[in-house]
């Protein structure tokens, strides 16, 4: 919205300041930031009234989450996502259809998480919304989303799979685009949504990742700096930095209330969102691949309830003491803060081995 006063900058020099992204993307950061910072007790309170006795326990997990976590609210989500959504509408280029991709997924899949969160809270068990049901509207909102972004590639990248750490590789992967593309964003959803068990554990690597595919996005979408670093150019997704800073800005806003002991949690609403927008950035800018490499926590965590699952399922036997492997630390010993610290201190390296893709090359 605010983009749009740079079309005065002749008559008021002052409104060429919107035509630069660092700053509406700093604008962006500190509008989601403190959007949530000023509304979030109100919503902190609300949910603790309207939910009563909160999200739902495992009696198979550790022990110590029917003391620690019982009775918190969930859905915390709805604080980050309208933070974040007020914040791209305030300052993004809503002319920018890559931003509308993004919105749609981010919306979409918010909604997906907020009934089931809703049916968690309502019947008191973790069943939730059926999870075929739930991957097929997820899966219908990816590839929506997909063929948005495939409409917006420049010519020759339209379906095309760019790897890392190699020079001037495109793949075409002609209709199999929108399928890779849809489990990209769906997967990366679910990932996050796995990996939000404890307090802090999931925002703050969601936020390592957003930093990482903002400076992505901004230069992949900037012709000098991707021809200087051998990247291929995709113009126009330089302003999903924008929705990036809106995404760490909201998550700093909900860090404030979900810090150990978390007054709320953030539930499938703000997971799924997250995700999914993060999934939708990276088949955006082409980095598909290295979402795996910055997001690679959450495909550790991903990764190590399919080996259990399948483990037990062929063998009788389980690999960990308890999936996603955050539970398994727990088992073994570790403290809540431990494992979240730790996990951050991953998060952190892996985002720098992905962004290292950008120049070896």
């Amino acid at each position: 919205m605010l983009y749009f006063l740079q079309q005065f900058a002749d008559a008021f020099p002052v409104f060429n300041v919107f035509r630069y992204l660092s700053f509406r993307t700093g604008g962006a950061i500190i509008t989601a930031l403190f959007f949530v910072f000023l509304f979030g007790p109100g919503m902190v309170n609300s949910l603790r009234v309207r939910q009563g006795k909160g999200q739902p326990i495992r009696e198979d997990g550790p022990q110590s989450h029917l003391l620690t976590k019982k009775g918190k609210p969930t859905m915390g989500g709805l604080m980050i996502l309208s933070g974040a959504l007020v914040s791209i509408l305030l300052w993004a280029d809503l002319s920018n259809m890559y931003v509308w991709a993004v919105l749609l997924v981010t919306t979409g899949f918010g909604l997906v998480g907020f009934y089931d969160d809703y049916l968690k809270v309502k019947h008191q068990n973790h069943k939730g919304f059926g999870g075929r049901a739930r991957l097929a509207i997820e899966s219908a909102i990816a590839i929506a989303a997909c063929i948005i972004i495939a409409s917006q590639a420049p010519e020759g990248y339209e379906n095309a799979l760019l790897l890392p750490f190699v020079k001037d590789l495109a793949l075409n992967l002609g209709l199999f685009f929108f399928i890779f593309g849809a489990f990209v964003i769906v997967g990366a959803g679910n990932a996050v949504n796995l990996t939000d068990g404890l307090d802090g554990l999931a925002i703050v690597p969601v936020m390592i990742a957003a930093a990482a595919f903002g400076l992505i996005a901004y230069l992949v979408g900037n012709q000098v700096y991707s021809d200087y670093l051998f990247l291929n150019f995709v113009p126009g997704t330089g302003e999903l930095s924008i929705v990036c800073g809106a995404l760490i800005g909201a998550g700093l806003g909900f860090l404030w209330f979900n810090a150990p002991p978390a007054q709320i949690i953030m539930g499938d609403t703000g997971s799924l969102s997250l995700g999914g927008a993060l999934g939708t950035i990276a088949v955006a800018t082409k980095h598909e691949l290295v979402m795996a490499i910055v997001g690679g926590l959450f495909v550790l965590e991903a990764v190590s309830v399919i080996v259990q699952v399948v483990s037990f399922r062929l063998t009788g036997k389980r690999v960990f003491k308890m999936a996603p492997i955050h539970h398994h630390f727990e088992h073994l010993g570790w403290t809540e803060s431990q494992i979240v610290i730790r996990f951050w201190i991953i998060a952190m390296v892996l985002a720098l081995i992905g962004l290292s893709s950008l120049k070896l090359r």
